[in-house]
This record gives structure tokens, sequence and C-alpha cells, in this order.
């Protein structure tokens, strides 16, 4: 998940995760998009960003449905 420090959103999406993990295997990483001058271009006002395989699942809000679907046909 791309994310910044400070940001709201991005703690409340990464709570998400952390509760569908649970219940699904899966792994996530947690990426500063301030530590990366493209990525911090590429996301800057789009943060919270959940990728799987280099493709945006969805941004701003949690969409557990779309993150579901990803993660089980990967």
């Amino acid at each position: 998940m791309y994310h910044r420090v400070g940001c709201h959103l991005c703690e409340q999406m990464t709570a998400s995760l952390r509760l569908l993990q649970s219940e699904l295997a899966f792994e996530f990483e947690l990426v500063d998009i301030d530590k990366d001058e493209q990525l911090r271009k590429r996301y800057d006002v789009d943060v919270p960003v959940v990728a799987l395989g280099g493709e945006v699942v969805c941004y701003h809000f949690f969409e557990e449905e779309m993150v579901r679907q990803a993660i089980e046909n990967g």
C-alpha cells in the first residue's frame, strides 16, 4: 500500500487491510511515497493506494470487495 506519514486516510486503510488480513492469508507492504520522488509525483494526491501486481485496486478509501477480488484472483 502506498501511503505517507500523517495521512489519516492511510491509517484507516492500513487498519482495514489488517482486518482483512486476519481473514484472508496475504501479505502487504507499506511504501512511503515521500521517500521516493517518482512515487511522490505519481501518487501525491491519491494516497492511500492499494496496488497488486502494478495495478491500482483502490485509492483514497478502502473498497473491500475490490481488494478481496484482487487477492483471490492473484
